[in-house]
């Protein structure tokens, strides 16, 4: 297969309503930028692959993301991205200190393989599963404000919150309460965002023990993974590393060191689909469970990593939420939602277009 054209189309999204974090309470997430790629090769076929990045996250900016993304545009017209391993290979020294930029390329290099046998990416990559239950979260907001946004959540039809907390640990047990209470069958994570200490984070643990379905990076990754490991063996709540769990490397420290239950992974943040995957391989071989998750991203990228949720037995959690805010989101993805569920269509690849 021979790629003919490669195009790079920057694309500023707003949020239908701001999005406020313990990293994110001096300026609110309004917007977000999405970088599409669109690759057409000599037969015909088109494939798209986006960036999507948080800055406070990878340290990533637009006009870093997209030279990166031009350089690899450049390398690809020389590339057979049915090669894949190969072909992403040859991007990643282009990307290097961009994540999210080898990430639209792996993924469109992925979308050509699916077009290419004809087959759903989430069959290509294992078909485990067709579909999986996502979380939407609910930003950080006092008690009231909460209850109200998770009530809206759960009219939406969301039947997991994960809520944002880790400014002040007692207020997120008071919130998290009156979560519980308001909407009793509904399934709450809590996302700290690094915002515990060690005694901190247990007393949160201890004091929400059977209402908290896990409780996700309660530690600054800056505290090492000692305190991570500390707070998992004391904790009667499954505790899931996220900022901590950057890559392989990362990883397998965390396994090694038994630091954490589980590990969240974002193909914007890791690189895209292939590294996912050796994440994921490190920790099914260590018997620790993973949780899908994402950035703020368009639905193209929600394809994505839908595919490779269904494609693992290890993926006990999926966080698949990164679209559903966004304004004028040119993707149309055949992937559904329903009863909480994000169900994968069997169109080719990543079964999406997109309007640019």
């Amino acid at each position: 297969m021979q790629i003919s054209h490669v195009e790079v189309t920057p694309v500023d999204l707003s949020l239908r309503m701001p999005y406020r974090s313990a990293c994110h309470t001096d300026n609110p997430v309004e917007k977000i930028v999405a970088i599409f790629i669109r690759i057409e090769t000599r037969k015909g076929e088109t494939a798209w692959g986006c960036a999507a990045f948080d800055p406070l996250i990878t340290g990533e900016s637009r006009d870093g993301v997209l030279a990166a993304c031009r350089r690899a545009a450049d390398r690809a017209l020389d590339l057979n991205p049915l090669n894949t391993e190969f072909a992403i290979s040859e991007i990643e020294p282009l990307t290097r200190s961009s994540p999210s930029a080898l990430c639209a390329f792996d993924i469109a290099f992925h979308d050509l393989l699916g077009l290419a046998t004809g087959l759903p990416l989430h069959r290509l990559l294992g078909g485990y599963r067709d579909s999986i239950p996502t979380s939407i979260t609910v930003s950080l907001a006092p008690l009231r404000e909460t209850v109200e946004l998770a009530r809206d959540r759960a009219r939406q039809g969301f039947r997991i919150l994960k809520l944002k907390g880790g400014l002040d640990a007692e207020d997120d047990v008071r919130r998290i309460h009156a979560v519980c209470d308001a909407l009793p069958g509904i399934t709450i994570r809590l996302d700290a965002d690094g915002g515990y200490s060690i005694q901190e984070a247990l007393d949160v643990a201890r004091a929400l023990e059977g209402r908290l379905e896990m409780l996700e990076q309660p530690v600054s990754p800056s505290a090492g993974l000692e305190a991570l490991q500390q707070v998992t063996q004391q904790s009667p709540v499954p505790i899931l590393a996220d900022q901590s769990a950057t890559g392989t490397a990362s990883v397998l420290d965390i396994a090694g060191q038994r630091a954490a239950d589980g590990v969240s992974i974002k193909l914007a943040t890791c690189g895209g689909i292939l590294h996912a995957r050796q994440i994921d391989a490190i920790a099914r071989a260590a018997h620790l469970v993973t949780m899908v998750g994402c950035v703020h991203e368009p639905a193209l990228l929600i394809a994505a990593e839908l595919a490779f949720a269904l494609s693992s037995p290890a993926v006990r959690y999926g966080d698949l939420d990164g679209h559903f805010d966004l304004v004028e989101d040119p993707t149309f993805a055949h992937f559904t939602l329903q009863d909480g569920s994000l169900i994968a269509s069997e169109v080719p690849g990543l079964g999406c277009t997109v309007d640019l």
